[in-house]
């Protein structure tokens, strides 16, 4: 058992890294969209090649919804951030 507690513990630091960086990257990508780039900007492109695939998922869930459908802003991706911070605090308490 002792190997699969360190086997645990190494995908869950990968995993947490993994989240880490992800929300340095959507926090660049808002950053970036606040001067809104050139459209052939490749730091710009690559921050949004990285970050879409966690956003794209959230907005169809959200976009169920109506009330959320209507609304004059898009929150998916707030809330997708949102989601990887709750993930990665709950990441330390898994054990094998």
């Amino acid at each position: 058992m002792h190997g699969l507690n360190q086997i645990v513990y190494v995908l869950v630091t990968i995993v947490y890294i993994f989240l880490s960086v992800e929300q340095f990257l959507m926090f660049a990508r808002a950053i970036f969209s606040w001067i809104q780039p050139d459209e052939g900007n490749k730091l710009y492109s690559f921050l949004l090649y990285a970050t879409e695939p966690v956003i794209v998922p959230v907005r169809a869930l959200l976009d169920r919804f109506e009330s959320i459908r209507n609304m004059p802003i898009d929150i998916s991706f707030t809330v997708a951030w949102l989601l990887l911070y709750v993930v990665q605090m709950l990441l330390p308490n898994v054990r094998a």
